[in-house]
C-alpha cells in the first residue's frame, strides 16, 4: 500500500520539517491493521496518504495494485470528528451519502434503514444528532461508511472520544461487522489494549521528526474476540508487555519534545 512514503513540511520561515521518514507498509485483503504511536508521530498523516486527502513528499501508495493520485475512492473514511449533519435525522444522514453514490432515493433510504439496523439503531432512524448520545453518533458514523460498502476502511481514532465502556461495545460492534466480510483495515489509535485486542496486526511508529515504524507485531489471538473478554486472556497480557517494551522510549520521546517546545 505505502512504499518509501514520505512527508516533509515547509515551514514559515523557510526550513523544512521531516515529519515522516520514508516508510513501507503493505496490508493484505481482509486485513486488520492498528497503527500506533506517540502523539504527533505523523500516524493520521499515513492514514491521510492512503486516503487520497495528503499527497506525500517522496514515494507512492499503491491501492489493490493502481498508484493512487486524488481521493481514494475505494475507502471509507471514520473520523474522530463526528460528520453528521444536524439538520438531518439519523436515517437521512446515511442516505444521503449513497444518493450521492447515485443510488435512487428509495433505495437508499432502505439501504440506510437497514445499516442502521445493524449497528442496533433501527428505533433511532428519526432521531436528530443531537438527539443522540456520543456513541450512538458514532454508530450512526459507522452505518454511513459502511452502507457504501466500501473494499477498505480507514479509521482515524474513531473511538477516541467516548468513555471506556462505550468504546468497548462499538469495538465488539466493529469486530462484529468486519467479521462479516473482512474488508482491510488501517486503524489509528493511540490505545494499545484497543490495538491489540481489535487487530490482526499492531505496528508501531517511532516518535517524530522523521518517524519511521519500528515494530510490526502479528496478533496470536483466536477470532471472533470479545474486545473486552479477550484483554483478560494470559496471551493478551504477554503481548501487550512485548509491544509497550517498544513503545514506551517512544513516548517519553514524544513527551520530552512537547515539554522542551513548551520550555
Amino acid at each position: 500500500m505505502l512504499h518509501d512514503v514520505a512527508i516533509t513540511y515547509h515551514l514559515a520561515d523557510g526550513s523544512f520539517y521531516e515529519a515522516v521518514a520514508p516508510t513501507t507498509l503493505a496490508i493484505a485483503e481482509g486485513e486488520f491493521v492498528a497503527l500506533v504511536g506517540p502523539t504527533g508521530c505523523g500516524k493520521s498523516t499515513l492514514l491521510n496518504v492512503v486516503a487520497g486527502l495528503v499527497a506525500p513528499s517522496s514515494g507512492t501508495c499503491l491501492i489493490h495494485g493502481d498508484r493512487l493520485s486524488g481521493i481514494n475512492g475505494q475507502a471509507g473514511y471514520l473520523f474522530q470528528a463526528e460528520a453528521l449533519m444536524p439538520w438531518k435525522t439519523a436515517l437521512a444522514n446515511v442516505a444521503v451519502g449513497l444518493e450521492v453514490q447515485g443510488l435512487p432515493r428509495d433505495e437508499a433510504t432502505e439501504r440506510a434503514r437497514s445499516w442502521l439496523g445493524k449497528v442496533g439503531l433501527g428505533a433511532f432512524l428519526q432521531r436528530y444528532p443531537h438527539q443522540l448520545s456520543g456513541g450512538q453518533r458514532k454508530r450512526v458514523g459507522l452505518a454511513q461508511v459502511l452502507a457504501r460498502d466500501p473494499r477498505m476502511l480507514l479509521m482515524d481514532e474513531p473511538f477516541g472520544p467516548l468513555d471506556a465502556q462505550t468504546r468497548a461495545i462499538m469495538g465488539d460492534l466493529l469486530l462484529g461487522l468486519w467479521q462479516a466480510d473482512r474488508k482491510a483495515v488501517l486503524f489509528v489509535t493511540h490505545d494499545l489494549e484497543e490495538a491489540i485486542a481489535l487487530a490482526d496486526r499492531v505496528v508501531i511508529m517511532s516518535a517524530g521528526p522523521n518517524a519511521s515504524i519500528i515494530g510490526d507485531f502479528p496478533i496470536d489471538l483466536a477470532r471472533p474476540r470479545d474486545a473486552h473478554e479477550v484483554r483478560l486472556q494470559p496471551a493478551f497480557v504477554e503481548t501487550h508487555r512485548a509491544i509497550w517494551q517498544v513503545l514506551k522510549e517512544e513516548v517519553l520521546k514524544g513527551y520530552a519534545q512537547a515539554n522542551e517546545a513548551k520550555a
